[in-house]
């Protein structure tokens, strides 16, 4: 494994003025929007731009369709290099926007760049916003978007970018020192931040680590590096929160900032986690408490007086209704309003918001339901679909495969990104799914050995998505009276308890999809067309 690469210390741009007249290479136009913000916040601010990308003008059209306007206005400040690189677009720029997905050991067109700069340096750079970073390798989107959920119902003016697919130089100049700004970072996204002394978070948060890119970095030791990046520059006075396993204890260990732990594991009810400062913790009936330390946080509870300095508040509720299903959403609920305590928001208040947020796209999303009239009983069967594109690794899948109290139809299978299947299958081997429904690709191969080898039984690898929604469509149908006899149904109208049909890959999308949302889009689209 090549030795990770820093930048200097940091940014190329000073401020805004710095910016006109600017020569500027693109490098990743893409689909998720990073390259499309970046060209549009450079056009604006009179630099000369450089759009160059792999792909080509037809398999970007959607991107270049929503740049029209701004090439009709800064049409002659603006060129596309599309289907390759040039390098004299590298050597002649004075700042090169570097997409995060791209490796710059052994890239010789970053090579002979002048500076390298990603979206968020220059976000970084030029923002006097308090920062809240949160990477980790499951949960961390859901994490972001309760916590930007609560931040705004608390009366905050909040702003959410990073890796869900937002640049944060969309909403750069409409921030300051009263804007929180939650953000979330890839490993890809802090290495690349590695040196430059930019993120300096007010609170940095990671979640859960399980095994996940590989193919990309070789180790976990080398994944794990890139995480830890986001507190390597915290002050003394800023809060790092972590798990208590043993990647949590190592970054409880080496954070400048204070710590705060979240425990993995339910607790007992009326049970106290051995929090030397504080966190947060569920207990066995999924409830949510939070508790913070008395000398920066006197007025957290009624009785924090009654406590030495340096001890614990007492343990305050700040999370009992959860719309989104699943113990891991409650979990990731209950780190963010670990974060709303930090920022001074009231345990009650933090209770009252929590209990409104509805999840985000992709994430256990519910999104469609479809009912079967059963004339022999005149029941009505309801099968709910659940979009969990997001899942890109085991660990995630077999997550959603515990989150409901009924069996589910489980619909996984994708590209492998060198990860281990064996938390999914011993998951199923547990808690087997009423049906489990497979989408070809290497991830598949991977797993289809050690499905046959536990004994659980699969349908498929269908080649396509459409071709495994038309076969479960059938499947469906004919199980239908099969499915209904789990249930407590009542003839005439819907039954208390529903059939969970459950698209949570545990793989990666490349090859089939452009990524893990236009997936997830594809999922969506398809069964609201087939059912």
């Amino acid at each position: 494994m090549s030795k990770a690469h820093t930048y200097p210390p940091g940014c190329s741009i000073q401020s805004l003025e710095d910016i006109a007249g600017k020569r500027v290479t693109i490098m990743g136009l893409g689909l998720n929007g990073g390259g499309e913000a970046a060209t549009r916040f450079f056009l604006k601010h009179g630099a000369m731009v450089t759009v160059t990308d792999m792909k080509t003008k037809e398999e970007l059209s959607r991107t270049l369709r929503s740049l029209t306007p701004d090439m009709r206005m800064y049409g002659k400040r603006i060129k596309f290099v599309l289907g390759g690189h040039k390098e004299t677009d590298f050597s002649s720029a004075d700042i090169v926007i570097k997409n995060p997905g791209v490796k710059i050991q052994g890239n010789r067109y970053l090579a002979a760049a002048k500076a390298i700069e990603t979206d968020l340096s220059i976000f970084l750079a030029l923002t006097k916003a308090p920062i809240i970073a949160v990477t980790g390798s499951k949960g961390k989107s859901s994490t972001v978007s309760a916590i930007h959920h609560g931040l705004k119902a608390a009366g905050f003016n909040a702003f959410l970018g990073g890796n869900i697919t937002v640049s944060p130089l969309s909403f750069l100049e409409d921030t300051n020192e009263t804007t929180p700004v939650v953000l979330e970072l890839s490993s890809w996204q802090l290495a690349d931040l590695r040196g430059r002394g930019l993120l300096k978070p007010k609170v940095s948060l990671i979640t859960t680590i399980v095994p996940d890119h590989q193919n990309w970095y070789g180790s976990m030791e080398a994944y794990v590096a890139d995480k830890k990046l986001i507190y390597a520059d915290q002050a003394a006075n800023q809060w790092t929160i972590c798990g208590t396993d043993s990647w949590g204890e190592s970054f409880a260990s080496e954070t400048k900032g204070r710590v705060l732990r979240y425990a993995a594991d339910t607790l007992p009810t009326g049970q106290l986690p051995d929090f030397k400062n504080g966190g947060c913790w569920l207990d066995a009936e999924g409830r949510g408490w939070v508790s913070l330390p008395t000398e920066q946080f006197p007025n957290f509870a009624q009785n924090a007086g009654t406590r030495a300095p340096g001890q614990v508040c007492q343990p305050q509720l700040v999370l009992d209704k959860l719309l989104v299903p699943g113990l891991h959403s409650r979990q990731n609920a209950l780190n963010a309003a670990l974060v709303l305590a930090l920022i001074q928001v009231p345990p009650k208040r933090i209770r009252e918001v929590m209990a409104q947020w509805s999840g985000i796209s992709h994430r256990l999303e519910f999104f469609h339901s479809w009912n079967i009239f059963m004339r022999e009983t005149g029941y009505l069967l309801e099968y709910r679909f659940f979009n969990d594109s997001a899942a890109t690794v085991p660990e995630a899948a077999a997550a959603a495969a515990t989150s409901f109290s009924t069996p589910l139809q489980l619909i996984c299978g994708g590209t492998d990104k060198d990860l281990d299947f064996a938390p999914l299958v011993e998951q199923l081997k547990e808690k087997p799914s009423a049906s489990l429904h497979l989408l070809a690709g290497t991830a598949t191969n991977k797993l289809l050995p050690l499905l046959v080898q536990s004994g659980i039984p699969y349908r498929g690898p269908y080649p396509s998505l459409d071709q495994l929604l038309m076969e479960l469509k059938r499947y469906l149908e004919a199980n239908a009276a099969r499915f209904a006899s789990q249930l407590n149904l009542t003839a005439g109208t819907l039954q208390p308890d529903f059939i969970p049909v459950v698209f949570s890959p545990g793989a990666a999308s490349f090859g089939l999809f452009q990524n893990e949302f236009h997936r997830g889009d594809s999922f969506k689209n398809l069964v609201k067309t087939l059912f």
